[in-house]
């Protein structure tokens, strides 16, 4: 450790060449100014950054909102991951303004020091998209109702900073942070959310260009880099998504069919007036709790009858859900114009926000309208089994 043990800079070597790891916290301003220190007087010809290309885009292009397509996310199957993301940067932007400094500030000194030198500028973080898959792919239905309600929760909480709390920051990554009561009960999601990270960028940092480096990284990942330093990572295996189990596969469409079975086995044993029960249930069940999601995000009235039609159908399609029905019908009726898409950064600190950007408002009608159809599916089936 340099500066007398007090700033977390750590330097390596790679063959003949130096590289300076400056551990950081995401919201501190004392972090940025040891970043400017530090890149000013070392001279590197590369700067790494903790951030993924998307991300480093997102910095560098500050009307990146304008470019956004709602419908393709929808269609992409990616509505929570950039629901997600807003709600992470919810939670850092909310912190940083209580302690009036720029989210992510220390990266944007990184990137500005760097240009000044004429240095490289190197991302060196996994794709935040690839680390929420991931994740979402590990866990267990129960646990993605505990992980969307600890996003909902941490984003919208007004926390009480205080400097210990700062320094506890150093040592957490953020994403980390909010996901600490779900990680208590699956400790696996740290082997994504920081070990394999760690890995990620120890090779990305080793194997970047330059004589010297100054990599700058959250505090935290700091013991893992060093850890993995002398180890040659295979960062193409970091970065495939691993297959969905059997057994969710095989569920997805074994449901639908018991379902269709079990309704054909009510008009066939119990008569025509059982089987229309059976149906009469299915439809409201699923129908009602859509539309009631639809109808907690603010849904336009053509979206929340969208979802009562859709849901009950697409229940039994395992190719389809509610929430993109009724999230397209919703992008159409109610179509984001530019000022929602430069607001948008701002619209995230509140939950007011949330619900009056159409942006933000889009993806919470698919997440909601998908959350009301799921729990429209277990009470359905216990109400057409007491019509049977």
């Amino acid at each position: 450790m340099e500066n007398g043990g007090t700033d977390p800079v750590l330097r390596l070597r790679s063959g003949d060449r130096e590289i300076l790891i400056v551990g950081t916290a995401h919201v501190s301003r004392h972090s940025a100014e040891l970043v400017a220190r530090t890149i000013e007087s070392e001279k590197p010809d590369t700067v790494c950054v903790e951030l993924c290309d998307s991300r480093y885009q997102a910095i560098s292009q500050k009307d990146r909102w304008r470019n956004m397509d709602i419908v393709k996310v929808i269609k992409e199957k990616k509505t929570f991951l950039l629901l997600a993301n807003l709600l992470l940067a919810s939670f850092q932007k909310r912190i940083a303004r209580q302690l009036d400094v720029q989210p992510g500030q220390e990266m944007i000194q990184a990137i500005d020091s760097a240009k000044t030198l004429n240095a490289a500028v190197c991302p060196v973080d996994r794709d935040i998209r690839i680390t929420l898959s991931r994740t979402w792919r590990m866990m267990r239905f129960r646990d993605k109702i505990k992980l969307f309600v600890e996003f909902i929760g941490s984003a919208f909480q007004t926390p009480n900073i205080r400097q210990e709390d700062i320094e506890r920051m150093k040592q957490e990554d953020a994403l980390e942070s909010i996901l600490a009561d779900v990680e208590k009960e699956l400790p696996a999601l740290r082997d994504i959310l920081i070990d394999e990270r760690d890995q990620y960028l120890a090779q990305k940092i080793r194997t970047a260009p330059g004589k010297k480096i100054v990599a700058v990284v959250g505090a935290g990942h700091v013991p893992g880099i060093q850890k993995y330093w002398h180890q040659d990572i295979d960062t193409a295996r970091l970065e495939v998504l691993p297959p969905k189990g059997k057994l969710n596969k095989a569920l997805k469409w074994i449901l639908p069919a018991a379902i269709l079975m079990f309704i054909v086995g009510g008009f066939y044993a119990g008569g025509f007036h059982t089987g229309a029960d059976m149906v009469k249930w299915w439809f409201l069940a699923n129908g009602v709790l859509a539309g009631a999601g639809a109808m907690a995000a603010f849904a336009h009235p053509l979206t929340i009858i969208s979802s009562v039609l859709a849901a009950p159908l697409t229940s039994l399609n395992p190719m389809i859900a509610a929430g993109w029905v009724s999230g397209l019908v919703e992008a159409v009726f109610r179509k984001p114009r530019v000022k929602d898409l430069e607001s948008l950064a701002e619209d995230i600190l509140s939950i007011k926000g949330f619900w009056r950007n159409k942006v933000t408002r889009i993806l919470l009608v698919v997440v909601f309208t998908n959350l009301g159809s799921a729990l429209g599916t277990f009470v359905a089936i216990p109400l057409m089994v007491k019509a049977f």
